[in-house]
């Protein structure tokens, strides 16, 4: 089974979508607003969600990163 949380390759345009159970949460601009998705799903230990591999998966870039490649 994956991960319930993806973080998505950040966009041309900086920030990453986030979707939770396969459903889109919105764009994340930086972890506060990461942290207001999930807590809107109902985790609200969200702070300590976000590193944690069994719960969040970092695709296509660095995690904690947001802005637009280059």
């Amino acid at each position: 089974m994956s991960t319930p949380i993806v973080v998505h390759l950040p966009s041309s345009a900086g920030g990453r979508a986030v979707t939770i159970n396969g459903e889109i949460a919105g764009l994340a601009r930086d972890d506060r607003d990461l942290i207001v998705f999930l807590r809107r799903a109902g985790i609200y230990d969200a702070e300590n969600a976000l590193d944690n591999p069994n719960w969040v998966e970092w695709r296509g870039g660095h995690a904690h990163r947001y802005e637009a490649p280059r």
